[in-house]
């Protein structure tokens, strides 16, 4: 403190170490949140509290089981950031489902500036082969690829400061590889995120807290003994004695106590008919796209490039033409090198484009309302760029090719003057846009939570005005069977924002929903066949959501309101 005072250092980066240690005595404990400050939005109050919960009370080693759709991620976020600023850790793994790794990424950089974590499916991270754990300090991995046979070695070899579970309810099970490994880690901190932390029985709870606490329930004869009523899993005994060790490690707010209100929001499928161009072309690009996925060998990139052009052939032909003409003049594709520049000539002579002229209607009619419009694809959008300049329709474009700085003004220009904003899926990471309440889906992702991370853009609190929501989609096409299982079926534009996420949870654990998909697509090569396969998929959708309500209404009696911050 006297050097600081007397302002005697060796050099610049002395005193700013310095300043940073006086800072830091100034602080009590974590009573005050030196993080806030530098963070790129405003956490909710109850967000910081959890977060300060999980820092002093449970001394980082804790489980933050907020109801879905409350922010888990932020709190977690928050706990990372402030450790990160004292300098307290170094080494942090994130582990989470396969299908969330991205998610992560982009909520840590954009939210919190943090941009320095790395992927296990980054290209760098995977040219440095099992190196890659050791040499990458803070890394976003896929549980999944983190647990298989070498791997798993590797990792529990090392030391980690910080440790973060999401979806840790995976864990529920004590003799399965998953929680055996993550036992195994070598960690100082370690933070497990659920909203449903006992999905079957009692002990699922003993298993998640002695991950965190070994000992703080004791042993499992002792638990199930001492808290479970005997014959019936599911129901607690000495519940007050139980509140009282799980308040050490466990923090849990419900939507109601929070007080997040949202007003409601309304979908609408606007089903199209095809030109017969257009038709003709459809078909003509998915016969191939089944017939190559058959015959191919080499089923990763070949499965990743067709399902590209499948998804390109529902939103626009000019984005099918020019993935039709760049895989024609790879060497892979050779033997399909004719039929692919065929069909790029047929997509380009396409002059009709029903979805565009269904956009254009709906612009008419919002009036001078803003309206954000969604397309997963570049060229679609520059195609559709045209069109509007065109009709004389004034709009800002939004993608993933413009600098932070140019991303920025656009959304400034949005909300202060503009009409429209066009855009890839870019404006569906981490940028607020509740000043809109007209958002039009142009075409589908075929991962439902890209879907719902869409509509959380503009469905989100701050938002004061009843949100509509478009879906453009062509009959007999992919993504028409796909809104009959999401909206009519599964009422996914209804669900609470992360619920879809859970869903998926509940449904598979390895495969990629867009995956399920494609197979549907591939093994159906005629329209009655299909309808019946779609509709399989519905019923199993429905079955994982019924199965999350039933988890959610038994860990709301579980858990009342005992564990707010």
């Amino acid at each position: 403190m006297t050097a600081v005072a007397n302002q005697q250092f060796l050099s610049p980066q002395a005193y700013r170490l310095q300043l940073a240690a006086a800072r830091m005595l100034l602080i009590g404990g974590f009573d005050e949140l030196i993080c806030l400050e530098h963070l790129h939005f405003e956490p909710f109050p109850y967000q910081m509290k959890a977060a300060q919960a999980a820092l002093r009370r449970f001394r980082g080693r804790g489980m933050l089981c907020d109801e879905v759709g409350l922010g888990k991620t932020i709190e977690a976020g928050l706990v990372i950031k402030e450790y990160l600023m004292r300098q307290m850790v170094e080494r942090v793994l994130i582990l989470t489902p396969p299908g969330l790794v991205e998610q992560w990424r982009e909520e840590l950089a954009q939210k919190f500036g943090l941009q320095d974590f790395v992927t296990n499916s980054d290209d760098v991270f995977r040219a440095a082969g099992d190196e890659a754990w050791a040499r990458f300090p803070r890394v976003i991995a896929s549980i999944a690829a983190a647990r298989l046979t070498g791997t798993r070695e590797i990792i529990t070899n090392l030391n980690y400061d910080l440790v973060i579970i999401d979806e840790a309810h995976h864990l529920k099970n004590r003799s399965s590889v998953t929680w055996k490994f993550v036992n195994a880690l070598q960690k100082r901190f370690i933070l497990m995120l659920t909203a449903t932390p006992v999905e079957n029985r009692l002990e699922e709870l003993y298993n998640l807290i002695t991950i965190l606490k070994p000992g703080q329930l004791r042993t499992p004869q002792e638990f199930r003994q001492q808290f479970v009523v005997k014959g019936d899993p599911h129901s607690p005994k000495n519940r007050g004695l139980l509140r009282e060790l799980l308040a050490d490690v466990m923090i849990r707010h419900s939507r109601g106590q929070v007080n997040v209100k949202l007003p409601p929001r309304r979908a609408h499928t606007v089903r199209l008919a095809l030109s017969p161009a257009e038709r003709t072309l459809y078909q003509n690009v998915s016969g191939f796209v089944r017939q190559a996925l058959q015959e191919g060998r080499d089923s990763g990139a070949r499965k990743l490039t067709l399902g590209i052009l499948q998804r390109e052939i529902g939103s626009s032909a000019l984005a099918a033409a020019h993935t039709l003409r760049r895989i024609a003049g790879h060497p892979v594709w050779k033997g399909y090198k004719a039929r692919l520049l065929a069909l790029a000539e047929e997509a380009a002579a396409v002059a009709d484009w029903a979805k565009a002229d269904a956009l254009l209607k709906i612009l008419h009619t919002a009036r001078q309302d803003k309206v954000l419009i969604f397309t997963h694809f570049q060229a679609t959008l520059e195609a559709l760029a045209q069109r509007l300049e065109n009709a004389g329709i004034e709009y800002i474009p939004y993608h993933g090719g413009l600098t932070i700085a140019q991303k920025d003004d656009a959304i400034r220009r949005f909300e202060a003057e503009g009409r429209v904003l066009l855009s890839t899926e870019a404006a569906g990471e981490g940028r607020n846009l509740q000043f809109c309440h007209i958002m039009v889906n142009f075409d589908l992702p075929w991962n439902p939570q890209r879907i719902e991370q869409r509509v959380g853009r503009i469905h989100r609190v701050g938002q004061n005005r009843q949100v509509e929501i478009f879906n453009l989609s062509a009959q007999g096409t992919i993504e028409d069977y796909l809104l009959n299982i999401l909206d009519r079926k599964l009422n996914l534009f209804e669900l609470v924002i992360g619920e879809m996420e859970m869903i998926l949870g509940y449904l598979t654990q390895e495969q990629d929903f867009e995956e399920m998909l494609l197979e549907v697509w591939l093994q159906s090569d005629d329209e009655n066949k299909l309808a019946v396969s779609m509709d399989e998929l519905g019923d199993r959708l429905l079955v994982a959501r019924d199965t999350m309500r039933r988890i959610q209404t038994f860990d709301d009696t579980l858990f009342g309101e005992d564990f707010t911050a």
